[in-house]
């Protein structure tokens, strides 16, 4: 790596300190990071890391917002409208902030563009239309009495984010748990130092109450003491299984809710009727788009035997003609992967396939022409089995299964054959199969003739992709208590 830092063409605050409670402060250790670039593997900037004091720091400011501040106690529409002026705040940097989510995570602009300015504010505007809805309080008359039944904010939350959706998770995690009332610690990935620091930018500009937000890009360590702290009521993630299953054991003594958006194993079922051009239109980029590091990607394609061969040649000419490339080309459609292990996490189950029987159709390995960077080349793999460690175990990257089924009723049962069940797709030109087959898929989500799922409406995962919804008017309410007060006709006096 050179010895001098490359100058980054973004000007992002606060590289030296930490944004706790509110308020830009100074580290409670000196521990620095590198970020290194993906696509340069060198080191672009040096930030400060987060330390288990500064998390200790980070929480009390938000228990004390939560327990004495005015935060959970403002109304519904005081709080929309700062959540607002957060919203705006965002708006305003979305094109800083997609040149930074570059320099750190090698996103193309243009997946920046889609995923950040398109789908971000699409959905945090939602969640603000979403909350003028709820009502908090409701007085219902039953057979015995009178209740008011209340929806009081959790308390303290959690929000852990991923370095591959670190603005739009604002919308789907963040800016919903503010909404309900909680104050929020958000854990931002390692990989995204300074992306959060746009963000904590953002948030100090809205002028929330004291205490209320911090921000933390945090590593293994400040996150697993975070997810342990005895001041945290509910830990809301997205993260992988390993992850969140040491979650749960973190959070279980003190029985703190969780919420956990997780991977998966998403399954695309091409119906023999299904017409392949109208498929492939949004196949290949919803099994391979950001080079697979989503968690709703196709990566199993479940194809007839009649119809394998045609189905594999037409992804793999689409998967090769993928320029791979430099993230700052505007015609580049996908850049490296955002860390070094998931290039060797890639490698490593391609490794595993072909010893298991299947057979590289498109790509497989680091492209030749890129000498340095996280790349890997967007890859098919064909004569895969359901059984196969590659088509049950999540890469998380640009590994796609092509898997033949003998009739529909065994494609779902393919699909079905699964630990995970957070999105799928079923291709098809009639509208009855495709609605019968979704309806049979243990899955959090279905698209019909499509790949991805809607962002304004609950999301998540059943098996385990997961427990918990988020996005919609769920999404809010995924931060709030129930409370019962009863006014009359107590089951005493019965």
């Amino acid at each position: 790596m050179p010895t001098e830092t490359p100058t980054i063409d973004v000007t992002v605050p606060g590289l030296d300190r930490l944004f706790i409670g509110g308020s830009w402060t100074t580290p409670a250790t000196d521990r620095m990071v590198d970020v290194i670039s993906p696509s340069t593997e060198d080191v672009v900037a040096r930030v400060a890391d987060p330390s288990p004091a500064d998390a200790d720091a980070a929480v009390a400011a938000a228990r004390k917002a939560f327990d004495e501040g005015p935060w959970p106690r403002m109304t519904m529409a005081e709080r929309i409208e700062v959540c607002t002026r957060l919203a705006d705040e965002l708006e305003a940097r979305l094109p800083v902030m997609n040149r930074a989510w570059l320099w750190e995570a090698g996103a193309p602009i243009a997946h920046g563009e889609m995923i950040n300015s398109g789908a971000g504010p699409m959905v945090w505007r939602y969640a603000l239309e979403a909350a003028a809805k709820i009502q908090l309080e409701e007085r219902r008359t039953t057979p015995t009495g009178e209740v008011i039944i209340a929806r009081d904010p959790i308390g303290t939350v959690l929000g852990v984010l991923t370095y591959n959706g670190p603005v739009v998770l604002m919308g789907m995690k963040i800016i919903p748990g503010l909404l309900a009332g909680c104050t929020m610690v958000i854990k931002h990935a390692p990989e995204s130092p300074l992306t959060s620091r746009l963000v904590a930018e953002a948030v100090e500009a809205a002028n929330f109450p004291e205490g209320v937000v911090s921000v933390l890009a945090a590593g293994t360590e400040t996150t697993q003491h975070l997810v342990s702290h005895e001041g945290i009521d509910m830990v809301h993630i997205t993260a992988g299984t390993k992850i969140a299953t040491d979650v749960v054991h973190r959070t279980a003594d003190r029985l703190a809710r969780t919420a956990l958006e997780l991977g998966g194993k998403s399954a695309a079922i091409i119906a023999d009727d299904a017409d392949l051009e109208t498929v492939m239109a949004t196949l290949v980029d919803g099994a391979c788009g950001f080079n697979g590091q989503v968690c709703v990607a196709l990566s199993r394609v479940l194809v007839s035997r009649e119809r394998y061969d045609e189905v594999v040649d037409l992804m793999a000419k689409a998967y090769s003609a993928i320029k791979v490339g430099d993230p700052f080309d505007p015609e580049t459609q996908r850049g490296p992967l955002a860390v070094k292990r998931a290039v060797e996490r890639c490698e490593e189950y391609v490794k595993i396939a072909l010893e298991e029987g299947a057979t590289i159709a498109a790509g497989g390995k680091r492209p030749e022409h890129l000498e340095k960077g996280f790349y890997f080349e967007p890859t098919l793999l064909r004569d895969v089995d359901n059984s196969m460690r590659v088509a049950q175990e999540e890469i998380f990257g640009p590994v796609t299964c092509v898997i033949p089924y003998e009739d529909l009723d065994d494609a779902i049962r393919i699909a079905n054959d699964s630990d995970f069940g957070l999105a799928a797709s079923i291709y098809t030109a009639d509208s009855d199969v495709a609605l019968d087959v979704a309806r049979r898929l243990r899955s959090g989500s279905v698209a019909v003739n499509l790949a991805g799922v809607c962002l304004t409406e609950p999301f998540g995962g059943v098996k385990q992709s997961g427990w918990g919804r988020e996005c919609g008017l769920e999404g809010i309410l995924e931060f709030t208590d129930v409370k019962q007060i009863l006014l009359s006709g107590s089951y005493v006096d019965a």
